[in-house]
């Protein structure tokens, strides 16, 4: 398993700038309302991220437990919330956001921590997903992170990310390191045997060309990883 550069304070780069007036910015221009977040993603790709939702999580029961690596303020949760699921929690690095999902989510268990190391039980979620996360972790880092969310998924591993066919840099907002797209369901399949598809979307943007891939995947009985 790759292991995170990190310096001694336990931080990686990227960490520290999320954890700063950078991530402050992120949050305060993404704290959406679920009526926005939908028109959001209506306007990006013809579809709303409810009906996303609903797309990708047939079948899987409302009782079932669900915990988003990176929730930030909460948007994602909220959406869950609605559609009926009660078994929510959310992890998120940074503190601003935290208080901010804190304050506008009810009944669900928050808690500070990072995705290279999850403060969960080994299988403790029935359903564990990221949203625009793994796209901001580091190349060198991300089996770390992907082995934390796998260790902690009992049944399925969901995701939305940017995807492009070949591991691809891109600046953000000036910084060369802080965001990247590859395809995030065949890294998961070449890390963990135990990992089936089970349905992928991609979406291209209506306005550009960009894409993003929503995609799930089922975690079958006996576990091991290539990480």
């Amino acid at each position: 398993m790759s292991t995170a550069r990190v310096d001694i304070a336990g931080q990686t780069a990227q960490m520290r700038v999320w954890q700063g007036e950078f991530g402050r910015a992120y949050t305060d221009r993404n704290t959406l309302e679920m009526a926005e977040l939908d028109a959001l993603w209506s306007r990006n790709y013809g579809v709303s991220r409810s009906a996303i939702n609903q797309m990708f999580l047939e079948g899987i029961p409302q009782s079932a437990s669900f915990l988003e690596v990176g929730c930030n303020v909460g948007n994602q949760l909220l959406l869950l919330q609605a559609q009926g699921y009660t078994q929510l929690t959310g992890i998120e690095l940074q503190s601003y956001a935290l208080a901010g999902a804190r304050s506008r989510l009810k009944g669900v268990a928050l808690e500070q921590g990072s995705a290279l190391a999850l403060p969960f039980e080994d299988q403790a979620f029935d359903v564990v997903f990221t949203s625009g996360v793994l796209i901001h972790i580091a190349p060198d880092d991300l089996p770390q992170a992907m082995s934390e969310i796998h260790r902690c998924a009992r049944h399925y591993i969901w995701g939305a990310e940017y995807f492009s066919s070949e591991l691809t840099a891109v600046n953000y907002r000036g910084n060369d390191d802080l965001l990247w797209k590859m395809d995030y369901a065949r890294k998961y399949l070449t890390l963990f045997d135990d990992l089936e598809l089970v349905k992928e979307r991609r979406f291209q943007y209506l306005e550009n060309d960009n894409v993003d891939t929503v995609f799930l995947l089922k975690k079958s009985k006996g576990s091991r990883s290539n990480a």
